[in-house]
């Protein structure tokens, strides 16, 4: 197995705040990691500073084959970074902004670059059009080309996909793993389970510390969650009346359906019973990925820990 990103005791610090705690990150050559977490949870912050663009207080390990922190500007010439929000120049055309990236990065055959990239990324149609006159979907694409143009080895994405549709989302995530198959590794931050569940592995960070990581299987196994389904009639109105009940820890409202989960299983069967009768029907299942991190993000959280200890 070759890591493309092995980095370890990665800290930053902003005042008081500490984002970013002595986390340790390894990413397989080729392959999607998804990076979940909510908001301020450390994503962008240690994102940043893997490509260069932020200095971490610690952290020391090798990425690209290069030692990180001490080679970064080395390692910025080889990795992509799509940012959240569109910071291209809506004032120029799709062809120019690539123009211009490609001189940014000192490129050569700058015209058969952008022709190419244009190709591959299906804007050529579009490349007299000015970017500030886009749709979110076709702006994303935008971005993406312009983080790939200069064929990085790595490529970072910051929440790439918030505000599109769901088809332009399904095409995106098509051209990241048409870009994972011909080699390049990619570290995408999501907040969208359905987007977690295509990537190949999944870290998952937390105050600034990272709580979770490993496959999809992996992680729902590790949980220790066991769930069980209401189905019916408006079964999610028993929400109301199992939240809280002993040894229910989570109750999550899917549509008409319910799930309530824990990690003792006859704790869990002893809250339910009471409503294991017709119109609803009852039966153990495999807990989500979304039952999951809302589980460790509840076992996670300060008052939790605090009362804890």
């Amino acid at each position: 197995m070759t890591l493309a990103i092995d980095v370890h005791d990665l800290s930053k610090t902003f005042g008081s705040m500490k984002a970013v705690k002595n986390i340790a990150i390894q990413v397989e050559q080729g392959h999607i990691t998804g990076f979940l977490g909510p908001n301020g949870s450390g994503k962008t912050t240690t994102l940043r500073m893997l490509c260069g663009l932020l200095t971490p207080d610690s952290g020391s390990g090798r990425v690209l084959g290069l030692e990180f922190p001490r080679e970064a500007e080395a390692i910025k010439r080889q990795t992509g970074y799509m940012t959240q929000r569109f910071s291209l120049y809506e004032d120029l055309t799709i062809e120019e902004n690539l123009v211009f990236i490609a001189r940014v990065y000192s490129l050569d055959h700058v015209a058969r670059r952008v022709d190419e990239t244009l190709d591959k990324l299906g804007l050529t149609h579009r490349r007299k059009q000015l970017a500030g006159q886009l749709s979110g979907g076709w702006k994303q694409r935008l971005a993406l080309a312009a983080a790939v143009m200069h064929e990085p080895k790595l490529l970072l994405l910051d929440e790439p996909t918030a505000g599109v549709d769901p088809q332009a989302r399904r095409d995106f995530w098509d051209e990241i793993h048409r870009l994972a198959d011909e080699g390049m590794t990619v570290l995408v931050s999501t907040h969208y389970m359905d987007e977690a569940e295509r990537c190949h592995d999944i870290a998952y960070i937390f105050n600034g510390d990272l709580i979770a990581r490993g496959t999809n299987d992996e992680l729902i196994a590790q949980s220790g969650l066991v769930t069980f389904e209401a189905a019916g009639p408006r079964a999610d109105r028993l929400a109301h009346d199992l939240t809280g009940k002993p040894g229910v820890d989570m109750v999550a409202p899917f549509g008409t359906a319910l799930h309530v989960s824990g990690t003792n299983r006859e704790t869990i069967e002893k809250a339910i019973a009471p409503h294991r009768h017709p119109p609803f029907e009852w039966q153990e299942v495999e807990p989500t990925l979304e039952d999951v991190f809302i589980h460790l993000m509840r076992t996670h959280s300060p008052d939790r820990v605090s009362q804890a200890a």
